[in-house]
């Protein structure tokens, strides 16, 4: 028997027996379908995060009183209990980053922003020095961004994202208005070209202010600034500047020598290393997952086939007594075992990326479909039809033709 005959035998024996076929197959869809969709997943999110970050620059660097991702527990406890970064702190880091092309401080919160009788929740309320708007690269359709003279004054003028005029003055020219943020009045002075939505939130839900008027509204008793840096364009090591605002920072905050900063400084690497061993935490536990529905859909498919050998015991016969050999009657039974086991796969491939595409269209996830991860799906279903087969088959082949031949059904 050549392998085309045993899958088309394979074939038409799924096909006759369809109800079950589509049973058995469920667990292998299941868990490809599993597999593909955390692939998926992960890489778009990996992509996204990886864009995000580099496009801030090989060059740029964040101080903070604490990481933003922390994976473990004493070291967050121990960097609660540092001392906030404040403007003070920031203004020392600047005077002392002479390599420096940049240097920002930035303080996020939520609020409300209301004009008229229209209002907005859960805005972002972004105070902010001149110089982030230079570092985040941040571009308007309309008006002017924040300066000097602003943050000096403290003046109370805000640039907003496209929502906030979408939805408070559709169809007017927002600049000069006033809107109203959590009670405070600022002007509109500028408004932020439009970035879209990222899992499911909208990343136009923003107003920035100056810092200064923002800790005038605010207060900075449970705020702590997070600072900003750009070294010089003019191949200056990003360390080096990196070493004149953390030596700054220690001597502004008594950090003994010897001991740790008291605050957190990261680039771009630093924080593609931390998201990367948390993503790749998450994607191994979930193919762990998949893998026990895997194996549950492997077992399924050995079942049946020994009941496929069973309810085949005189075709087997016949087929040995016309001269089939036990090698023909293992192939034949194999091929029928990975054929199901592919058929499974391929469903789960098709579903893991329809699941994937879905839900990226209803909340914006970022997913990346990758070859190698469909080709990977495959030969993993392909890889359990031969495994849980090989046993069904085996007992196929070494039946005694003259005892098959006396079976009844």
């Amino acid at each position: 028997m050549n392998i085309a005959e045993a899958l088309r035998i394979a074939l038409q024996s799924l096909w006759v027996n369809k109800l079950r076929s589509v049973l058995t197959l469920l667990g292998v869809v299941i868990g490809v379908a599993a597999v593909i969709a955390v692939v998926t997943f992960v890489s778009g999110i990996n992509d996204y995060v990886a864009q995000k970050i580099f496009n801030l620059g090989a060059d740029v660097f964040i101080i903070s009183k604490m990481s933003p991702v922390e994976t473990n527990v004493d070291h967050f406890l121990a960097a609660e209990k540092r001392k906030n970064l404040i403007m003070e702190d920031y203004e020392v880091a600047l005077e002392a980053c002479r390599h420096c092309e940049d240097l920002g401080a930035v303080l996020r919160g939520t609020g409300n922003v209301k004009h008229g009788e229209r209002s907005i929740s859960d805005t972002t309320v972004q105070g902010i020095t001149p110089s982030m708007a230079q570092i985040l690269d941040t571009d308007l359709t309309s008006g002017r961004m924040l300066n000097e003279t602003d943050l000096n004054s403290r003046s109370a003028v805000a640039v907003v994202g496209t929502d906030i005029v979408d939805h408070l003055m559709a169809g007017a020219d927002p600049l000069g208005k006033e809107v109203n943020i959590d009670g405070w009045t600022y002007q509109v002075i500028g408004v932020g070209k439009k970035k879209g939505t990222t899992l499911g939130q909208s990343a136009d839900n923003y107003v920035m202010i100056p810092l200064t008027a923002y800790l005038k509204q605010y207060g900075s008793h449970n705020s702590s600034i997070g600072i900003w840096g750009k070294a010089l364009a003019t191949g200056v090591p990003l360390d080096e500047a990196m070493d004149e605002a953390r030596v700054a920072l220690r001597a502004r905050r008594h950090d003994r020598p010897g001991e740790d900063d008291s605050f957190e400084i990261e680039t771009n690497a630093s924080l593609l290393g931390i998201w990367s061993g948390l993503s790749n935490t998450f994607f191994m536990a979930t193919i762990g997952i998949a893998a026990v529905s895997l194996v549950v859909g492997g077992i399924v498919i050995m079942n049946i086939m020994l009941v496929s050998v069973t309810e085949r015991t005189r075709e087997i016969g016949i087929r040995k007594a016309l001269g089939a050999r036990r090698d023909d009657v293992l192939l034949q039974f194999l091929i029928e075992s990975v054929t199901l086991a592919l058929a499974g796969g391929a469903l789960g491939v098709l579903l893991g990326v329809a699941v994937a595409m879905s839900v990226t269209l209803l909340i914006g996830m970022p997913s990346a479909i990758k070859l190698w991860a469909v080709a990977a799906g495959l030969i993993v279903s392909a890889s359990v039809g031969v495994f849980f087969g090989v046993y069904p088959a085996r007992k196929a082949a070494k039946l005694d033709p003259i005892v098959a031949l006396r079976f009844e059904t």
